[in-house]
């Protein structure tokens, strides 16, 4: 039996067939999109990485009915405590979702879209689903409207969604060759009856394809999602990819597998492996120069609310919404107006800082960086859930995704805990050698030291690529940058 990997990053990263040759020429970035794109998207948290660090949505839980089955989902409608797609605390009418919102947009003001993601799918439920959006466009006509949907019955409801203001919808894309999609979708259903095998794979391709065909022609901005399944299609998605392009996609979505046996999926029972995060850049590196790849998901619940990567929804959940909120809802609309021009001319007027010329044969480097939001360097390394971890290079600073993690300082009480959850912190961040927070306590800056990441702490509340940059050009100037023939390192570029 071959040994076991004993670091994620030690398992071995297999280039994509029909990839590219070096680095994919990358498709426009936002501030090369069309005016009128733009401003589309300048405030949503999920189409732009900018704004997903100032911009709050909200996902009310309506569609509890699903038309195809994945061996990667399990909905459960009364669970607190999982973290995932398709898991909420509880399903709403369509009356107490719109309720939710109007209360939710009063209290955050920074909130700027509002979509349905499930439990099940929005368009197996398509009542329930067009009566909440239509209440939300009455009462709250400045949040923007979303729809996460399998695609399987897109078609037939693309002029309904148009009609209701919807220009964003996520189209859930996970093959294109019905063998590859007969691996991942079990059955789905057919006009009368059940399809299983490739004949269901089929049927799930044909529709997603019409289905984004038709909203691209009505001026729709498509988001794809895509999850990345080691073995069954991890090399199949460049192939996506290049179909998505084709088809005018906007955003592709690459996501990887949890698979968990706790779960209760097919997958997480089978003990399907999940992709490492160095396999997950692969693909979406090789995939990158086909379509603008979102690298910011956080694979949220379907009754998320708040910034990407919070969840206030636990706050709402502990009483129900006060009443005369729609009547107060056109005063909340204008406060929240005033607000997101407010954060829009802020993230305008930052200023940034000017990138020195530096060699490009310079390796490039992974850090880490614990934020409360809003762009900056402001969390304490002891209170992230969360990371996010940047790529600088010679030709600059570029987001690369997060990893979660488990609270190291949560009180007294817990102080027990803390050698375990640093030890699962520091496999998280293996494969950076850097770490910016806004303070962090003696015991982990050694133990972060030890483990290869030396944490930063000079350059709190900075900008965050500002702030990666100077720790990049520092370890440059300090002789730390020359290229690495093999290891931990070669496979960042």
């Amino acid at each position: 039996m071959a040994p076991q990997p004993k670091r994620l990053c030690d398992i071995p990263v297999v280039p994509l067939e029909g990839g590219p040759t070096g680095r994919p020429q990358p498709v426009q970035e936002a501030d090369d999109l069309p005016e009128g794109v733009r401003r589309r998207i300048q405030d949503h948290p999920c189409y732009s990485e900018q704004a997903h660090h100032h911009f709050a949505r909200m996902h009310v839980a309506v569609a509890p009915a699903c038309n195809i089955q994945c061996h990667y989902c399990n909905r459960k409608y009364d669970c607190a405590n999982e973290s995932r797609p398709g898991v909420v605390s509880r399903r709403l009418t369509p009356a107490e979702a719109i309720d939710r919102v109007l209360w939710v947009a009063e209290q955050v003001p920074e909130l700027s879209v509002v979509g349905i993601a499930g439990p099940g799918d929005a368009l197996a439920n398509p009542e329930r689903t067009f009566q909440t959006l239509e209440g939300i466009r009455r009462h709250a006509p400045d949040l923007k409207l979303c729809l996460s949907t399998n695609g399987l019955a897109l078609p037939e409801h693309v002029d309904t969604l148009m009609e209701l203001g919807v220009e964003h919808v996520t189209v859930t894309v996970n093959a294109v060759d019905p063998e590859v999609g007969a691996r991942i979708h079990p059955w789905v259903r057919g006009p009368g009856c059940r399809l299983h095998g490739e004949a269901a794979a089929e049927r799930l391709i044909r529709q997603q394809q019409e289905g984004i065909r038709r909203l691209v022609e009505r001026g729709a901005l498509v988001k794809v999602n895509s999850v990345l399944i080691p073995g069954i299609n991890d090399r199949h998605l460049r192939e996506v990819a290049r179909a998505l392009r084709g088809q005018g996609v906007f955003l592709h979505n690459i996501m990887p597998l949890i698979a968990r046996p706790e779960h209760g999926t097919r997958f997480g029972l089978d003990g399907r492996r999940e992709p490492t995060p160095a396999e997950l850049a692969a693909v979406r590196d090789a995939c990158g120069g086909d379509v603008r790849m979102m690298r910011h998901c956080r694979q949220c619940r379907a009754d998320a609310v708040g910034r990407l990567g919070e969840d206030l929804g636990p706050r709402f959940e502990r009483e129900p919404p006060p009443p005369a909120l729609r009547e107060r809802a056109g005063a909340a609309g204008l406060r929240r107006q005033a607000a997101r021009a407010a954060i829009l001319r802020g993230m305008e007027s930052r200023p940034g800082r000017a990138p020195e010329t530096m060699d490009p044969s310079l390796r490039p480097v992974r850090m880490a960086v614990a934020t409360r939001g809003g762009g900056l360097i402001n969390e304490h390394f002891g209170h992230a859930r969360e990371f996010l971890v940047y790529r600088a290079s010679p030709q600059g600073v570029r987001f690369e995704g997060h990893r979660r993690a488990d609270l190291y300082c949560s009180g007294p009480q817990d102080c027990g805990d803390r050698e375990a959850v640093l030890q699962s912190t520091l496999r998280a961040l293996e494969d950076c050698e850097a770490l910016l927070c806004a303070r962090v306590g003696i015991g982990p800056w050694k133990a972060l030291e030890a483990a290869g990441i030396q944490p930063h702490v000079g350059h709190a509340m900075a900008c965050i690529e500002d702030g990666v940059r100077a720790v990049y050009e520092a370890m440059a100037k300090a002789g730390r940058l020359q290229p690495s023939p093999a290891g931990l390192l070669a496979d960042v570029s």
